[in-house]
């Protein structure tokens, strides 16, 4: 087993996860550019068979490349990594979850990455991810005033 880190600049998000066909790499494309007209983002697929290459895809040269470097570190067959500029995942999830080649949606974050990854004889294969940090405790009160007063500061409640 191995863990890699996922390289996302300050001020983007990461989406991980599991895909199949060669054409996911333009369906995936399609769906982020069809709901967030101008979106900024990179986004690459590790072929499974055939020639087995990162496929890659992205309206920002930088998270292009960033996102099949590190799915080339990653290197397990049918996974896919997005990399988000100033957009949210909330915002493609729901249409991500509709194109027909995705399986599995592993993580959707801002905060540092882990993937942790099996290797056999065959290849490799995702087992998991570490999203961020582990819990410190319980919200109290306050928290909650404050979690609430964000969404509303950020638009995403009124």
């Amino acid at each position: 087993m191995e863990v890699v880190r996922v390289e996302v600049p300050e001020g983007c998000n990461a989406v991980l996860g599991i895909t199949h066909f060669i054409k996911s790499i333009e369906d995936i494309y399609e769906a982020i550019v069809n709901t967030v007209p101008g979106a900024k983002f990179g986004v690459a697929f590790s072929e499974a068979s055939g020639p087995c290459l990162i496929r890659h895809e992205g309206t920002d040269e930088e998270l292009r490349r960033l996102a099949a470097e590190n799915l080339l570190r990653i290197s397990c067959g049918h996974a896919f990594l997005i990399l988000l500029r100033n957009i949210y995942p909330i915002n493609i999830l729901g249409r991500l979850k509709e194109v027909p080649e995705v399986c599995t949606i592993l993580c959707a974050t801002a905060n540092p990455l882990q993937v942790i990854v099996a290797e056999t004889d065959q290849g490799r294969g995702i087992i998991g991810v570490v999203d961020g940090y582990k819990p410190k405790g319980i919200e109290s009160e306050q928290h909650i005033r404050e979690r609430r007063e964000f969404l509303r500061r950020i638009g995403y409640k009124f």
